[in-house]
């Protein structure tokens, strides 16, 4: 990121405003108002979107859990195919995003795995004879009752990550917005889910998706919003063009038109503004640009757990959770949930506003979530590493 006249710090606690890490601002905001001003939440099976919406709106998990349950949130394949967190107004712009991921998945079947269009067709038919608006169905479930439909692709499919057809069929259906995939327990971050029947259009165009990314993000370049859509550069360049982006002087960065005076007037805050948002926090993922938010020394530390020697600033994304004070990232951190504790290091000396913010992600995590997990597939086994290096570098 070039940038040249404009202080660090101040593009970064811009970010942090817009991200509504700014001090706890925003606290009673709903999780739909949170997603809608901030961004999407990438949702991996983890405490992401959970640590995101307490850190800015004070949410907690039974708030969270109850305005999934509403539709007022839910969890779909959007930009890049990936699984965010959206609002209900965005839940036809978000399927809309994601919709040429799983068609490519097809193609890709038909020419390596002998699948044909049709039997993935005719499976998504009995996909939607089986399930139901009310009563979830697991994929095990959906297997046995749809039978022969359900073909096993050997282990060619396995090498390329693809069972049986029900995946691709099942892709599908959610990219047209006739399934939902719903958390069977009602967390999102467990990794147990079924299938419900639902009807929900599906529209919206690359200039819309480019709107909204520029409101949570900007001032971003192209290669930012590139990588968070995962348009090419023809699609990338049509879309910003009705924008009428403003190029910030001396770098790649872009601003709305109705944001320019509002971030020249923006002066950074005298006292810090801790939050302790997860990996994924939109905070870096929006941008996936992980050094601009990291000061020289600390982007030479080592990464915690690591035997190879990486460097944290050579990470395209943290592996650990973070602590950021105005957009800066200041620390590191993991719940252990053997010890029922937060275990931390620190890029700054402790005070006592950041003392009070780690013990309230300490009490939320032991209270609601019970852990702390990066991505569906984490677990305390394969944390202990980081969280040995976290508490011996924090001793």
């Amino acid at each position: 990121m070039a940038n040249e006249g404009i202080p660090t710090a101040k593009l970064r606690a811009w970010w942090a405003h817009r991200q509504w890490l700014d001090g706890g601002r925003h606290r009673g905001a709903s999780a739909a108002e949170v997603l809608t001003a901030t961004g999407w939440a990438r949702s991996v099976g983890g405490a992401g979107p959970y640590l995101g919406l307490f850190a800015r709106a004070g949410l907690r998990r039974a708030e969270v859990d109850a305005a999934l349950a509403a539709l007022e949130v839910q969890e779909l394949p959007a930009a890049r195919g990936c699984t965010y967190l959206l609002p209900a107004a965005d839940f036809a712009l978000g399927l809309a995003a994601g919709a040429g991921v799983p068609e490519a998945e097809i193609a890709a079947a038909v020419r390596h795995l002998g699948v044909t269009r049709d039997e993935i067709e005719q499976l998504c038919l009995r996909i939607s004879e089986l399930l139901s608006p009310t009563e979830p169905l697991a994929p095990a479930q959906l297997r046995a009752e749809a039978g022969p439909a359900v073909r096993p692709l050997g282990e060619a499919g396995r090498r390329r990550g693809v069972s049986t057809t029900l995946p691709l069929a099942l892709g599908l259906l959610q990219a047209r917005g006739l399934v939902r995939r719903v958390p069977v327990d009602g967390r999102l971050d467990r990794q147990r889910y079924g299938y419900l029947r639902w009807d929900r259009p599906v529209h919206g165009e690359a200039a819309e998706l480019a709107r909204r990314y520029f409101s949570w993000a900007a001032p971003a370049s192209v290669r930012h919003f590139r990588w968070f859509s995962g348009f090419t550069a023809a699609t990338a360049k049509a879309a910003l063009a009705p924008l009428h982006l403003v190029p910030l002087p001396g770098t790649d960065l872009l601003l709305p038109p109705e944001l320019v005076e509002e971030f020249w007037e923006f002066t950074v805050p005298e006292q810090p503004e801790y939050s302790l948002v997860a990996a994924v926090d939109g905070l870096h993922l929006l941008h996936r640009d992980l050094p601009r938010l990291l000061d020289g020394p600390d982007a030479a530390r080592p990464v915690p757990g690591s035997r190879t020697g990486r460097s944290f600033g050579g990470e395209a994304d943290p592996s650990t959770h973070l602590v950021v004070d105005r957009g800066r990232i200041v620390g590191l951190w993991e719940y252990d949930p053997e010890q029922r504790e937060l275990v931390h290091r620190l890029f700054v000396p402790m005070d006592g506003a950041l003392r009070s913010a780690i013990d309230a992600v300490e009490a939320f995590v032991r209270e609601d979530l019970g852990d702390a997990r990066g991505f569906g597939l984490d677990s305390p086994n394969s944390r202990a590493p980081r969280i040995a290096a976290l508490r011996s570098a924090d001793a």
